[in-house]
């Protein structure tokens, strides 16, 4: 089972480009030391204000691979360095 989350997020104490990557980059970094999954951003790379990272995962299990990706959406919004607009799951069977 391979499951995708696209996460939409709002950046609004940002101010630049730069500014942006630095804060993915922490999100990016925090995400993978917590949870064994892939990170990219993949979409809105040219507006400063927002972002959409995309998160995959892979398990032999629906249920281990949702729970996994719902955590990723709850410990991103915790972090407190961007808010959550949006966030969409999707499954794959192999």
């Amino acid at each position: 089972m391979v499951g995708v989350l696209k996460l939409g997020l709002i950046l609004a104490e940002n101010h630049s480009l730069k500014g942006k990557r630095g804060v993915l980059k922490s999100i990016q970094a925090r995400v993978s030391n917590q949870f064994n999954v892939s990170v990219a951003e993949c979409g809105d790379q040219e507006l400063w204000q927002s972002a959409v990272l995309g998160f995959s995962a892979i398990g032999s299990s629906r249920q281990v691979v949702e729970a996994t990706l719902r955590e990723i959406v709850e410990f991103v919004d915790g972090l407190g360095l961007a808010q959550v607009n949006d966030s969409d799951i999707e499954f794959f069977y192999c």
